[in-house]
Parts: structure tokens; C-alpha cells; sequence
């Protein structure tokens, strides 16, 4: 198993990832429309060569933002290791922290996030219902039968010693 970057991975497999569990590779959020086969990332593949786990990223001045978090295979460290991964980039290029935006239904990525030392920063009200205008195939019901509204965003600031 290994970590590499998203560039090392072959595009078509990396886009066959994204339209397999995010239905495409567009993100639409507050902060921008992006698609994360385009972007910065990392990825974790097993033995087969098969992408288990992806992580993407764009680093705005001294703040990294990470776009799309997912594993295949829950509970076995992987979210932890990509994650730890883009925060050891971000500090390369600079960046005094890291952030990320998630809805209020995805209860699960709160409570990762927060066991990793980031804490929720801001509440953006109805800001999924904007980000449908653009994909309007974002459902209107997520986790737990929870209606999909606002966005939450999380950040950690680096330590740069």
C-alpha cells in the first residue's frame, strides 16, 4: 500500500474514482466550483494498484484547502494518513493553515476532523442550496435522513516550528 500523488496516477483511473463515488469530479462548495481530477492531491492505492483512498487540495497564500476526502475502507487510517499528507505539503509550500468546508449532515467527517485538531470556524446558512444552482444534482437529503443546507467550515492552523 502507498501514498502518491494524484499526478503519478493515471487521469482516466483517477476520473473513474470520482465519477464512481462522488457521481463525477465537480465539487461545487462556497469557495469555488472545482474539478478534482484537475486538482492537487494524494492518493492511497493496495497491492492491486487500486485507488482506495483520494484526497485533493488547492492552496490559496498561506491557507490549504482541502476539497474531497474519501476512503474506500473505513476505520483502517487511511483518511488520517491523506490528510496527514496534505498538511505536510502545506507546510512546504508556506501555508499556516488548513481548511475545509463540509455540510451539516456529514456528522462522520465532523467528528474526524476534530479528533485531528481542527475546530469549526464558520457556518455558512444555506449555502448548499446556492451550490445546487450549479449542481443541481447535490441531493436534498443526506446522512442520517438529515436535510443538506449549510456548510460548516473547519480549520486547523500549523505548526511551524
Amino acid at each position: 500500500m502507498t501514498i502518491q500523488t494524484i499526478q503519478q496516477v493515471p487521469q482516466q483511473k483517477v476520473l473513474q474514482f470520482f465519477t464512481t463515488h462522488w457521481g463525477s469530479s465537480e465539487m461545487v462548495i462556497s469557495t469555488g466550483i472545482y474539478d478534482c481530477s484537475q486538482l492537487e492531491g494524494f492518493i492511497y492505492s493496495n497491492e492491486q494498484q487500486e485507488i482506495i483512498g483520494l484526497v485533493t487540495y488547492s492552496i490559496c497564500e498561506k491557507d490549504c484547502e482541502i476539497i474531497s476526502l474519501d476512503s474506500v475502507e473505513a476505520g483502517k487510517g487511511i483518511g488520517a494518513m491523506l490528510v496527514q499528507a496534505v498538511e505536510r505539503q502545506a507546510l512546504k509550500q508556506g501555508c499556516t493553515s488548513v481548511s475545509l468546508i463540509t455540510t451539516n449532515d456529514n456528522l462522520h467527517a465532523l467528528k474526524f476532523y476534530q479528533k485531528r485538531g481542527y475546530y469549526l470556524v464558520e457556518i455558512l446558512p444555506n449555502a448548499v442550496e446556492r451550490a445546487r444552482a450549479n449542481k443541481p444534482s447535490i441531493p436534498l437529503i443526506g446522512n442520517d435522513g438529515i436535510p443538506i443546507r449549510d456548510e460548516l467550515r473547519l480549520q486547523k492552523q500549523l505548526d511551524l516550528r
